[in-house]
């Protein structure tokens, strides 16, 4: 039986940090599985946060310069998680950190460039994994449902709460998902305005009253009523969500409230009509208490929250697997969700030199 190691790096919208694990990856029967060695959640000092917030507003030459310091930064964490669980990794698989993301317009960015970290930790890296799909006319986005079908099969809909929570369920004989809202990205820049890093447990919101007016404006944009395949980015955070907030002068608790509010029902209108049954929650969000209350209260299906490593980790694990097929030549996006023309074995190759 073959054993693939393979270390998976993930860094999400909501700026929380480096998620980084060493999953072996084998198949038995044509199934696939997997086992975690070993997980870190690598938090991002005030000054990462910082200068990954405003590459959005960067000139080229600035964020190229922060593409490279970002690269050496990544490499170097790799390197020194391979020295400190003496790992031997066949394969790096790294997401990277978006920065722009706009397929309707043909383009997304992810920096961290793989041949600086090849180099560094001195592993092949394969990166980049959204570009080829938006080449072929699709969003480059969810990428996490290939791991979804072969790694938690168990679930017949997965939902991850990050920055951007997004959904993955088979339909019909076909895999669908898309990305449902803005979650994580929202709910930790309110917090950051009463100087923290995120509303712990989802406290201040369940303190805080829900403004309908705001409410009914988030849920009515016309993002919502269109159908898949469809993705988000920064740009509709920064267009259509900070000016409602920066503009309405509440209470930071009730801002909270009322996108908690908001992150619920879009969540649980997205899957009302997917039948009864078990849905997977990973993802930041799925440890804000009152965040998956809100979304018991208004939905249907039976809730499963697994443990820590999973919930932390589920997309970094995804990412590595995504790198062992793009490894083997083997599909690891689908147009059934991302409406490309065809599927893809997507990601970029880099060998250390």
């Amino acid at each position: 039986m073959e054993v693939s190691n393979v270390i998976g790096l993930m860094s999400g919208s909501s700026l929380d940090g480096v998620d980084i694990v060493s999953v072996n990856f084998w198949q038995n029967n044509k199934k696939w599985h997997f086992k975690i060695v070993a997980s870190e959640n690598i938090q991002y000092s005030q000054s990462w946060k910082n200068e990954l917030s405003d590459a959005f507003f960067q000139e080229p030459i600035g964020l190229q310069n922060l593409d490279k310091k970002y690269s050496v930064y990544l490499g170097t964490i790799v390197k020194d998680f391979i020295d400190k669980h003496n790992i031997k990794p066949d394969i790096v698989a790294s997401h990277g950190h978006t920065v722009f993301h706009r397929p309707d317009k043909g383009y997304t960015l992810q920096i961290g460039d793989g041949q600086i970290m090849a180099d560094i930790c001195n592993v092949k890296t394969i990166n980049d994994f959204r570009t080829e799909d938006i080449k072929k006319g699709g969003q480059g986005a969810p990428l996490v449902p290939v791991g979804d079908i072969h790694l938690f099969a168990d679930y017949p809909i997965c939902l991850n709460i990050g920055g951007i929570a997004n959904v993955s369920y088979d339909y019909e004989g076909r895999r669908i998902a898309y990305d449902i809202c803005i979650a994580n990205q929202l709910l930790n820049y309110l917090a950051g305005k009463d100087g923290l890093d995120y509303d712990i447990d989802g406290d201040s919101a369940r303190n805080g009253h829900i403004n309908s007016a705001i409410l009914e404006q988030l849920n009515k944009n016309e993002y919502y009523f269109q159908k898949a395949p469809k993705s988000l980015g920064r740009e509709f955070f920064e267009k259509e969500q900070i000016p409602l907030f920066e503009n309405s002068k509440l209470p930071i608790k009730d801002m909270l409230a009322t996108a908690t509010e908001h992150i619920a029902i879009s969540i649980t209108t997205a899957t009302r009509s997917l039948p009864e049954s078990k849905m997977l929650i990973t993802g930041g969000g799925a440890c804000n208490k009152y965040l998956i209350e809100r979304i018991k209260h208004y939905g249907k299906h039976e809730i499963v929250i697994p443990d820590k490593e999973i919930i932390d980790n589920k997309e970094a694990l995804i990412f590595a697997f995504l790198g062992l097929l793009r490894n083997k030549g083997k599909i690891n996006v689908l147009c059934s969700v991302t409406g490309a023309s065809s599927d893809s074995s997507s990601g970029k190759i880099n060998i250390p030199k």
